[in-house]
């Protein structure tokens, strides 16, 4: 529920840099803006899911990621939050973002499975949206490539995102299609 546009697609530029496919935008309060000149381009890469056609958009989010199988992690400054390096991996695993302003809904702290935080050092309490997520992707990457963890996308999920990817990106994409599939 970010209303700052450039923020939202300087998250996404993040997620795509890190190899991160998935990312799930709720539209509770702001409509999601895309500004290409932050995201580089980032977007046409990525699977982007949108809730914005009910009243609470983080129930829907949060509905279709458990029946997906995710457990939920949310960035929230609290007794109960965890360090990010503590954060459980074993579960396929979405981590939500607030807004710029007020941090993450009632809601979705009160529905969530963990409660994270990025440990700081300084004064400050908080950190920019864009880069927080960047610190997020950078820190979970890391943490996937030394583990055991079989989490890359399957040899046929990695067909179906390329032809996905040529859709979007050649124009005679149809033809080709028929051609070769």
């Amino acid at each position: 529920d970010l209303y700052q546009p450039q923020n939202a697609s300087a998250v996404l530029r993040s997620a795509e840099s890190f190899g991160i496919q998935d990312v799930h935008i709720i539209e509770n309060n702001h409509a999601y803006h895309h500004y290409q000149s932050v995201s580089k381009g980032a977007s046409k890469w990525l699977t982007v899911h949108r809730y914005a056609e009910q009243v609470n958009n983080t129930s829907s989010c949060f509905e279709y990621l458990k029946k997906k199988g995710y457990d939920i992690a949310v960035t929230h400054l609290s007794e109960e939050a965890i360090p990010l390096s503590s954060l459980p991996l074993e579960k396929p695993l979405a981590i939500v973002m607030g807004t710029e302003l007020t941090g993450a809904s009632d809601f979705a702290i009160a529905n969530c499975d963990h409660q994270v935080q990025i440990p700081m050092f300084g004064f400050t309490e908080s950190l920019n949206v864009a880069t927080a997520s960047g610190i997020i992707c950078q820190e979970m990457k890391s943490r996937l490539n030394e583990s055991d963890i079989r989490w890359q996308l399957s040899e046929e999920e990695q067909l179906a995102l390329k032809i996905q990817w040529a859709r979007h990106t050649v124009y005679w994409w149809e033809q080709l299609e028929e051609t070769h599939l």
